[in-house]
């Protein structure tokens, strides 16, 4: 039976003792200021892909979110100035026929990074979790298989050598409306609207509860996931950058301009669930 999204679903559990509160206010980040931090993390990310391909590194870097969360505008400044014989961004769009009837993950298999290459995934196979979950284009069969199964692909990955980093951009109700508003007059960002995007804010809560569904139950000490809290896209950006720079080796790093914001990004605990500083 497919799943539909006003059918009724257990709630992920509130931890216990877990209060809701106010998260800290966004700071604030001037032009110049950001034009300066981002050309810095971007000599940064040039000495890390350096030392991908001196190492035989292989880096796959996965980007989730809700529909207009920043995910583009990110791998954009990520990749700008990195050789795109060693870089590749996957955004894989419907699946086809052939896609539907075989193994789940078999689509993304041919996609993952070989020896000196960083790959970063637009939307991965986690679109089970998410969209296929609420708009009812997965059965509840396939759903719970694939929530069971994506930890364990996963670690398969890491063993053999692949580092796996999960970023979750979380974004508020009112920032996602004003978001695709723009989207829709801007005649830049047409190739960005889709049939999906006028489900977005009809469906949230139930966005909400699939998203916390697929934290608590694919977060792994091997593969955990980061929350990114992304109403500020700038600031999203630098800190998503930081934190990628921060988790992985490369000779050369300075440090100094690698600290990043726990208020703003932070691996996920159920906790934050119920303490607002995931959107509810």
């Amino acid at each position: 039976m497919s799943n539909h999204p006003s059918k009724q679903r257990k709630s992920v559990p509130t931890p216990a003792g877990a209060a809701r509160r106010t998260p800290a206010p966004l700071p604030q980040i001037d032009k110049k200021q950001y034009k300066d931090t981002l050309r810095r993390l971007q000599i940064e990310l040039v000495k890390l892909q350096r030392h991908i391909i001196q190492r035989q590194d292989r880096i796959l870097v996965i980007l989730e979110g809700r529909d207009s969360a920043g995910k583009d505008g990110t791998i954009k400044r990520i990749i700008a100035h990195l050789s795109p014989r060693e870089v590749r961004v996957v955004a894989l769009g419907k699946p086809s026929d052939r896609d539907l009837h075989s193994w789940y993950f078999q689509r993304y298999v041919a996609h993952l990074p070989a020896a000196q290459e960083m790959v970063l995934f637009n939307r991965s196979w986690y679109n089970r979790a998410g969209v296929e979950r609420v708009m009812g284009f997965c059965t509840d069969e396939e759903y719970e298989e694939f929530m069971k199964a994506a930890p364990r692909f996963e670690e398969l990955l890491v063993r053999s050598g692949t580092k796996i980093i999960k970023y979750y951009l979380d974004i508020s109700r009112d920032e996602q409306k004003r978001r695709l508003k723009l989207r829709r007059h801007d005649p830049l960002s047409q190739w960005k609207i889709s049939p999906i995007d006028k489900q977005a804010q009809r469906y949230w809560s139930e966005y909400s509860q699939a998203r916390n569904e697929m934290f608590v139950r694919t977060h792994h000490a091997s593969t955990p996931w980061t929350v990114v809290r992304a109403d500020s896209k700038p600031i999203a950006r630098l800190e998503i950058m930081r934190h990628l720079l921060q988790h992985l080796d490369y000779g050369g790093k300075d440090d100094k301009i690698l600290y990043t914001n726990p208020d703003i990004i932070f691996e996920f605990d159920p906790k934050y669930i119920a303490s607002g500083m995931i959107e509810p």
